[in-house]
């Protein structure tokens, strides 16, 4: 008895076969994103290219050199990614290879968490106003456009030195774009709510006015009294102490590693609260 005499089971497993190839080289691109193993790939393929075109068109020079580039260059590679390829069988050795990407999607979240938190612990100390915005579900293009592009990686070093006074782009909104600072200088809606404080300024309103409109988290640094805000769904949390921030902005953007499979974005997208 073989799988020759059940067509079904055959079809069966040759289908397992194929999801299985694709499931491992899925996690293997999920592993080596974002590092400059890309690069060595895109380099692989237009050396195959050239390979199959020098063979097609009968260049026999040009297809020699290709084959011993491609002799040689698996050892290369070998050795210029001997770190990788030992992190990579480490991974595999402790289970965790196939969780990768949940484990790098929380990583990236936590640098984020901690490079706004950073920021605006530094700036509260020092009365630094600052007005940061945070897309979740609803696209907040419109206002992105309003400001100075960016498309740069969040850090608190950035950050803080955004809104230092009297530089270009302090005066206004950073908005964070699913894992980048789009743009700094944004303009955002004011609340025209009535039962809005008289003492609270423009940056508050801007920020209650936002919430408004969006679903957008948005972080609000006094300048006058360096207290830390946070508004979102049209709610202001006001004074909030950095320990309750942070609780705060992390319960709001960290998404369980069981629920990042059905999300789209970034890490804040999930069911509002």
């Amino acid at each position: 008895m073989s799988f020759a005499d059940f067509p079904f089971l055959k079809y069966l497993a040759n289908t397992v076969d194929i999801l299985l190839v694709w499931y491992v080289i899925y996690k293997i691109i999920m592993v080596i994103r974002g590092t400059k193993a890309v690069q060595v790939l895109k380099g692989i393929f237009v050396i195959l290219i050239v390979k199959l075109l020098s063979d097609y068109l009968h260049l026999q020079t040009l297809s020699w050199m290709m084959e011993q580039v491609i002799l040689w260059g698996a050892l290369a590679i070998i050795i210029i990614f001997q770190p990788e390829l030992r992190r990579a069988l480490e991974q595999l050795g402790r289970g965790k290879f196939f969780s990768r990407s949940g484990m790098q999607e929380e990583e990236r979240q936590e640098h984020i968490i901690e490079s706004i938190v950073k920021a605006v612990d530094y700036m509260a100390k020092r009365r630094i106003g600052a007005l940061i915005s945070l897309e979740r579900e609803t696209g907040m293009s419109d206002y992105i456009e309003t400001g100075i592009p960016l498309d740069s990686k969040i850090s608190s070093e950035l950050l803080i030195n955004i809104f230092i006074p009297n530089t270009p782009l302090h005066d206004g909104a950073v908005i964070i774009q699913r894992a980048s600072i789009a743009a700094a200088a944004c303009y955002l809606p004011l609340s025209e709510s009535p039962f809005i404080s008289k003492e609270l300024g423009t940056r508050h309103r801007a920020a209650l006015g936002i919430s408004e409109v969006t679903d957008s988290i948005t972080i609000v640094v006094s300048e006058e009294t360096g207290a830390i805000s946070l508004t979102k769904n049209g709610e202001l949390h006001r004074d909030l102490k950095l320990d309750a921030f942070r609780e705060l902005l992390s319960s709001a953007i960290i998404i369980p590693s069981t629920k990042q499979a059905s999300s789209t974005m970034w890490g804040w997208k999930g069911k509002k609260k």
